[in-house]
């Protein structure tokens, strides 16, 4: 049973991956790929949580046509996100969006119980607005007796068995940072019953079975899961898992939990094999996502390829914006956005379509330098290269631009990061694969196309001009 199916649930999009495990390496085909995305109702953001589980169950079949016997399943998703089930262990209504407006100003009402400070200290967590700590402060529980985050979620329809896995629970502000265990005491102070915790898991686990293939835990958490493909020969790299979103940061064997960290809105993730995932958030992918589909709309020609192509002939560094605000985070007219921010600045708007595709990658490459440079500082971590996997890979001007923003060298790849450390954790679980991290991303990287880029090898912008640039926008 060398094959692992692994359901991997992006923000757009989910897929279903079988990963053949033989001769030290994995391979990876797609089988089945679903559309994702909010639905509203009521004016509110939602998932069709239902609906995700019919791809799944499709994808599950069509894993089953392609291979035959499966050695087993591993489902990993985006965070904070979770369903409220009755007392039947029946859903109670489809999950809300992160990007909600829901929890607009929640953050302070919660801080205003436990001081921000305070918060940190135990669970390390980025401040968000759609954190899960936050959404429950605008919950009305009475008539929920259970939670499960996302993946959690589709693992219960798949098993019965109700668990929250250990690197998406780390996500919720309501696990301790240092002992991984719930910060019941936390939850009780904020009104939240600690009885709708579920019991925690580690990745790489038997959950159950789905029929007669066995279900696992992986890094649940889809960064989590990208974390373990990431072909790192030693620990001094950093990552960003770039997709939707952007998640940068550096593997660590302990919690960064100092009031500077706080002040630079770094969170402290649970990693596969007791490790931290020590990070940011950026933006990513996503006002790049939002603004094709924005000229789309309106009948505008908005092909990827042509748009970076052309993005690329835009002289740097012309406008740039803070990616990470708030005017970012909903969904909307994305260029009218960033031309309103730039005006805000005092610079010029962009005035094409090329010049707000080059105002995005500029930007996000400023934000991946901030990020990288303050983690290696926070937690005192030399950094000597850049590990990019998702889909970002594929965008060659983006990565180039990361190279030259950071002053390190960029390796691109893999693309299906998330699936690829779904199934490597899979298949230790199974018995197919030994040994620790660093062995599972030997076996990992063996047959992937990475590609390495250069600073400067383009005769991009200097250390000067990044910082002239970051210093335009407070970064």
């Amino acid at each position: 049973m060398s094959a692992f199916a692994a359901v991997d649930l992006g923000a757009s999009s989910g897929r279903v991956i079988v990963g053949d495990v033989r001769d030290g390496r994995v391979v990876l085909r797609e089988v089945h790929r679903f559309p994702n995305g909010p639905v509203r109702v009521d004016g509110s953001l939602h998932w069709d949580a239902r609906g995700l589980y019919r791809g799944v169950l499709d994808g599950l079949r069509a894993a089953t046509d392609a291979v035959g016997t499966l050695g087993g399943v591993g489902i990993d998703s985006w965070a904070v996100d979770y369903g409220l089930l009755d007392a039947d262990g029946e859903l109670l209504g489809d999950p809300f969006h992160y990007r909600d407006a829901r929890t607009d100003g929640v953050p302070e009402r919660v801080f205003a119980t436990i001081p921000a400070p305070e918060l940190y200290a135990r669970t390390g967590l980025q401040v968000q607005p759609f954190n899960t700590v936050f959404q429950l402060a605008t919950e009305h529980l009475d008539g929920a007796r259970g939670l499960l985050l996302m993946p959690d979620l589709f693992g219960y329809w798949l098993t019965g068995e109700r668990v929250a896995e250990v690197t998406n629970a780390s996500t919720t502000g309501l696990l301790d940072a240092t002992t991984r265990t719930w910060a019941t005491d936390l939850a009780q102070r904020l009104g939240i019953d600690t009885g709708l915790l579920p019991t925690l898991r580690d990745a790489g686990e038997l959950l159950g079975h789905h029929g007669s293939v066995p279900v696992w835990t992986v890094g649940s958490h889809d960064t989590a899961s990208a974390v373990v493909a990431v072909p790192a020969v030693s620990d001094d790299f950093a990552y960003i898992s770039c997709g939707t979103w952007s998640l940068v940061g550096l593997e660590l064997d302990r919690p960064v939990l100092t009031e500077a960290s706080r002040a630079a809105n770094f969170t402290n993730e649970a990693g596969v094999d007791g490790t931290v995932r020590y990070l940011r958030n950026v933006m990513g992918l996503w006002v790049l996502q939002e603004s094709i589909r924005t000229w789309t709309e309106a009948g505008l020609p908005a092909d990827l390829p042509d748009l970076l192509a052309a993005a690329a002939r835009v002289p740097a560094l012309t406008t740039v914006v803070d990616i990470d605000g708030p005017a970012f985070l909903p969904p909307g007219d994305m260029p009218a956005r960033l031309a309103a921010e730039a005006v805000r600045t005092g610079q010029r708007p962009p005035q094409t379509q090329a010049e707000t595709v080059r105002c995005i990658l500029d930007s996000l490459a400023l934000a991946y330098r901030r990020a990288v440079r303050a983690a290696s500082a926070l937690a005192d971590r030399d950094v000597t290269v850049v590990h990019v996997v998702g889909g970002g890979v594929r965008n060659e001007l983006l990565c180039q631009l990361t190279a030259d923003a950071t002053g390190l060298p960029v390796v691109a790849g893999p693309v299906e990061g998330a699936a690829l450390g779904n199934v490597l954790v899979q298949a230790r679980a199974a018995g197919a694969l030994s040994g620790g991290l660093a062995d599972l991303r030997a076996v990992g990287a063996r047959g992937l196309e990475l590609r390495r880029y250069e600073p400067g090898a383009t005769g991009g912008p200097t250390e000067r001009q990044w910082a002239a640039a970051a210093a335009r926008v407070g970064l």
